[in-house]
């Protein structure tokens, strides 16, 4: 074969050898269907038997998944535990003690961990255990591309930095998710999980007494709910296991509910209520208070969207045996 040909069919062989590295590496629906069949069908036993136990777990496993996502990418580091020499995420001030569920990955990591040893990645898990606790609540079903892998690092510092503040106004929260590559219509979109779950009333605090130096409430809170909510929440109060609903006409049902809430000034965050503050934002709203099919629609295509967001795949990261610690 001449010099060049040679060359020239290297250079051939190599492009294509990483074109179908690069497609065999990529996540998709189906990942564990030959190297480990049961994988969803275990997760979802697992998450169906801790909800029938604590219905808290499902918005609880959704809003981890978000949490996880947002900070180093959909790689499980929302999952690993504290050391002696590092605060990981979960122990961050943002996620402790709000974040429930993982005793949900742990059991369905050890029967996976048994059925097909050193397959199905946590961040999978985890994944699918959102999109389960999503339909558990009656909300859309969707599949789940998979073949993440887990990620090695976990940074408490991380979270304050990265993960949308219940404060933020309505071009924080936009930039926020651009820098995860979601659109604005996609941040009007995931914000409707809010729908299901509860806030500690630490978080709403501010929303409730000398908002902005005032005496009184957020003036754009409904004066009737704001009442209710200071006699759910007390002033001074510290208690961290003071909650209150999301969405108080149906908290554990996946549905339009949230945007009605912030049609009626019933919103509990900032973020929520800023949502009108904005003609785009407005508009959503008003769109996916009307329409839930259009919602559930736009939100499993979203929920998928956001489960891709810088994923570890190939060779990199791990395959964690134990959900809390690194191999």
């Amino acid at each position: 074969m001449p010099l060049h040909s040679s060359i020239v069919f290297r250079v051939l062989f190599l492009a294509l050898s990483c074109l179908s590295a690069q497609t065999e590496a990529q996540l998709k629906v189906g990942f564990y269907s030959e190297s480990c069949e049961s994988a969803e069908r275990i997760v979802n036993e697992e998450v169906t038997k801790g909800f029938m136990k604590d219905k808290g777990v499902a918005p609880g496993l959704v809003r981890m998944h978000f949490h996880d996502c947002f900070v180093r990418g959909c790689d499980g580091s929302i999952l690993i535990d504290s050391t002696s020499t590092n605060t990981a995420e979960k122990d961050s001030f943002v996620n402790n003690p709000s974040l429930r569920g993982f005793e949900i990955i742990d059991n369905a990591k050890t029967r996976l961990e048994t059925e097909c040893k050193g397959v199905v990645s946590c961040a999978d898990i985890l994944a699918f255990a959102a999109r389960d606790s999503v339909v558990i609540t009656r909300g859309p079903v969707y599949d789940v591309p998979a073949g993440r892998r887990d990620g090695r690092v976990s940074l408490a510092s991380e979270v304050l930095r990265d993960i949308p503040a219940p404060s933020m106004n309505v071009d924080q929260l936009t930039q926020s998710f651009a820098n995860r590559n979601l659109t604005q219509e996609e941040m009007v979109t995931l914000s409707g999980a809010h729908t299901i779950g509860q806030s500690h009333c630490t978080s709403i605090i501010n929303r409730l007494y000398n908002f902005n130096g005032t005496n009184g409430a957020d003036p754009t809170l409904d004066s009737k709910y704001a009442g209710q909510l200071q006699q759910q929440c007390p002033q001074g109060s510290k208690d961290s296991s003071l909650v209150v609903p999301m969405n108080p006409g149906s908290p554990l049902v996946t549905d339009v509910g949230y945007y009605q809430d912030i049609l009626a000034n019933r919103s509990l965050f900032t973020s929520d209520q800023t949502l009108l503050t904005n003609s785009n934002t407005a508009s959503e709203v008003n769109q996916n208070a009307m329409s839930q099919s259009l919602w559930m629609r736009k939100f499993a295509a979203a929920m998928v969207k956001m489960g891709q967001i810088d994923v570890l795949i190939g060779m990199s990261g791990e395959i964690r045996t134990n959900c809390r610690v690194i191999n």
